[in-house]
């Protein structure tokens, strides 16, 4: 049961993020009825999407799948802080970045790096269905803004950041942040 609450939650998580570009008609009416509210409808769904993850990740039992290398711990620190910065990529204007700098979607790569390095150092079940499920979500996400014929959510032009050095800093206190948040909740981060 708790395995079906995870997938209902991830189910909902693609949904209210792909009904943009999948449902655009639907998604206009949606927008002329409610206005800004809308927003707001689809930012509910997407808070509920995450409650109902992890209340479906919490209480599924532990299921081992494969053992991962104690190396793939440092593996996986290196692929998140490229994560941090592909998708703090969005904040740079075009050309700004070291590398990645003419990234599309650098918000979903910088997601399907963070999913990949994480399927690296977890071999529950669990784990590997959050973690799959919302690599495919990211995958789906790409396709589905290839075929849509709404408006790209950033434009990099207006972006705030125009300095490389600037946009490394922010990837690595995103990696800072995020590995002491870790930490406080009980998770070792580093090996």
């Amino acid at each position: 049961m708790a395995r079906l609450i995870l997938i209902l939650g991830l189910a909902l998580w693609a949904s209210a993020h792909l009904f943009r570009a999948v449902a655009p008609g639907p998604r206009a009416v949606l927008d002329e009825r409610f206005g800004p509210g809308s927003k707001g409808l689809f930012a509910l769904a997407i808070f509920g999407s995450l409650i109902v993850i992890w209340l479906g990740y919490r209480a599924t039992p532990f299921v081992s799948v494969w053992t991962p290398p104690s190396f793939f711990t440092h593996i996986n620190n290196l692929m998140m802080l490229v994560a941090f910065y592909m998708y703090l990529t969005t904040a740079t204007k075009p050309g700004t970045a070291f590398i990645f700098g003419n990234l599309k979607n650098p918000q979903l790569s910088g997601f399907k790096v963070w999913a990949a390095a994480h399927l690296l150092v977890n071999g529950d079940l669990a784990a590997i269905l959050l973690f799959v499920g919302l690599a495919a979500w990211a995958v789906a996400e790409v396709i589905a803004a290839k075929h849509s014929s709404a408006e790209p959510l950033v434009n990099r032009a207006s972006a705030p950041i125009s300095s490389p050095w600037v946009h490394l800093a922010l990837a690595v206190a995103a990696f800072a942040l995020v590995s002491a948040l870790h930490i406080w909740l009980g998770r070792w981060p580093f090996g």
